[in-house]
């Protein structure tokens, strides 16, 4: 498969990283031997880094760590002990919920955007993802561009097109991420209050945000994954039987690192008999439904013209059906009956329920409870692929995407316009659908590589209220993505005027209706920069 761009560590770092990493020269490994705290600060710090997670834990955390007692571990040869202790206890028990006990740190590493999706499906998992807004992608691996070179299009005929199309678009990237950052500092220039760092860091996530559009799919990044066994389990059959080869390369990497750590509740995997034979039937459901729907509507059919996001589908009675389930717990009366007196009473009294069950929210952190679960709503969204990334790790929801392509058209940035940057931009994107165009009839599933960013994909969420309530409010805040917080600000609209769900639209009182801020992150840096100064003082 594609090369991995291994690092080179001395004798002192490799007798080191030994001990807590299960290998030193692969893609994928898991965590072990380290307090979960510094496993969660890792993952943590690991978003916001260019660093690979090894590295970032010897310049980072390993000299805050007391390691002295740990010199006889080696996690990379395998845990031999565990494995006997798991397997005895797992089917001594028989039971699946055994391995909802046992986690994992897992780091995935030079995965590239189309892979990250495929890692994040699960609902049962925590993910976190190398952030585009913090680290610029002009840097270099071994001395290439950071994007997945898919081992079967490099042995075409397309190989050195693909290669030549991608270090151009990387080029146009890292000449203009520059140029960006001093047109941002133009437009809006220092406070006087603000500090040097504070500042610095306002600016290049301006400048990254505007420009990431032009970062094709196949850029790599780095994504850190906590799960149970049987969560890892279940995403492994779904990554085995996955059109993408880079996933079926991964589940193989995957499942190798995680039997050095939880090796009997991922036996059933790659047994014939059973995880085979399902991953067989997700593949060939798959397969059946994509040939039927191709039958049905061939290629060239009319797309009917959409706009950011379609409130589809929703349960006119469900506020009617929240309201008799906020009360439900504290009444003797069935659940019809009660919603037949929601039903029968006036706004007020709802609202009065509804305020006493939601309570003061000082922030929106606090969110009430599961009566909120009861209503639904469907959206269909059409949207550009960077901020698809980011709704897209919301797990309290469905949520089902089509096929990456330059069908929908791409957005740009105001700024990159403003800039005068717009030609440039533009080439790159022809540049992206052209090279989709060649790869499509050989390579259907690994041509969506080519795609930029900035191009829109569809996709649906299926959502309850109170899942609602967390995406629209944390999307919508002022230091988030202009892209993603106009989807956030459109759901929430279509909530109160087109579902007619006017209390539920109250409830969500931190939504930030607000244009496009200055710098959207400045807020948030010098926050972090009083916290920085408030920890160094005590």
């Amino acid at each position: 498969m594609s090369v991995y761009i291994a690092e080179d560590w001395t004798t002192e770092e490799s007798d080191v990283l030994r001990r807590y990493f299960t290998n030193l020269d692969q893609p994928v490994f898991a965590l072990v031997n380290l307090p979960e705290v510094v496993k969660g600060a890792l993952f943590a710090r690991y978003s916001r880094s260019a660093k690979s997670l090894r590295r970032l834990f010897l310049d980072e955390f390993l000299g805050d760590l007391d390691i002295s007692g740990d010199a006889s571990i080696d996690a990379t040869i395998g845990l031999e002990h565990a494995e006997k202790l798991y397997h005895r206890i797992f089917f001594e028990y028989g039971d699946d919920s055994v391995a909802q006990l046992g986690g994992v740190h897992l780091a995935c590493e030079q995965a590239s955007n189309l892979l990250t999706k495929v890692l994040e499906w699960g609902r049962l998992m925590s993910y976190l993802e190398q952030s585009t807004r913090y680290i610029s992608y002009d840097s270099r691996f071994g001395g290439r561009y950071r994007y997945y070179r898919d081992p079967e299009i490099m042995d075409s005929s397309f190989g050195a097109r693909y290669i030549g199309d991608l270090d151009r678009i990387f080029d146009t990237y890292a000449h203009l991420v520059p140029q960006m950052q001093d047109f941002v500092r133009e437009q809006f220039p220092k406070h006087p209050d603000d500090g040097d760092f504070v500042y610095r860091q306002a600016v290049k996530a301006k400048a990254f945000d505007a420009l990431r559009g032009l970062l094709p799919a196949a850029s790599l990044s780095n994504v850190g994954i906590y799960g149970t066994g049987q969560a890892y389990e279940a995403l492994l059959l779904r990554m085995r039987s996955h059109a993408l080869p880079e996933a079926r390369y991964y589940a193989d990497l995957m499942l190798g690192e995680l039997r050095k750590v939880i090796p009997s509740f991922l036996e059933r995997v790659d047994r014939e008999d059973r995880g085979v034979v399902w991953s067989d039937y997700l593949q060939e459901t798959r397969e059946d439904t994509a040939d039927v729907v191709a039958a049905l509507f061939p290629e060239g059919s009319i797309v009917d013209p959409s706009p950011t996001v379609r409130l589809v589908d929703f349960d006119p009675e469900g506020e009617v059906k929240m309201i008799a389930s906020m009360m439900y717990p504290h009444s003797t009366m069935s659940e019809d009956q009660l919603e037949r007196r929601v039903a029968g009473m006036n706004h007020e009294d709802r609202m009065a329920v509804a305020r006493a069950y939601v309570g003061d929210r000082r922030n929106r952190r606090h969110k009430p409870g599961r009566a909120l679960e009861r209503p639904f709503y469907r959206f269909d969204v059409l949207v550009d692929y960077g901020a698809f990334r980011d709704l897209q790790r919301h797990r309290m929801l469905s949520m089902d995407w089509q096929n990456l392509s330059p069908h929908h058209g791409y957005i740009s940035s105001p700024l990159v316009n403003a800039a005068g940057m717009g030609p440039v931009y533009e080439e790159a994107m022809e540049r992206s659908a052209a090279l989709y165009d060649l790869l499509v009839d050989d390579f259907p599933d690994q041509a969506s590589y080519a795609i930029n960013l900035a191009y829109k994909i569809r996709f649906n969420m299926n959502i309850n209220a109170r899942s609602a309530m967390h995406l629209i409010e944390l999307r919508t805040t002022p230091q988030g993505h202009p892209s993603y917080r106009e989807v956030g600000q459109e759901m929430h609209r279509l909530i109160a005027e087109e579902a007619g769900h006017t209390v539920i639209s109250e409830m969500m009182k931190f939504v930030d209706h607000t244009d496009e801020t200055d710098l959207e992150r400045l807020q948030s840096e010098r926050k972090a920069q009083e916290k920085r100064q408030s920890t160094n003082k005590t």
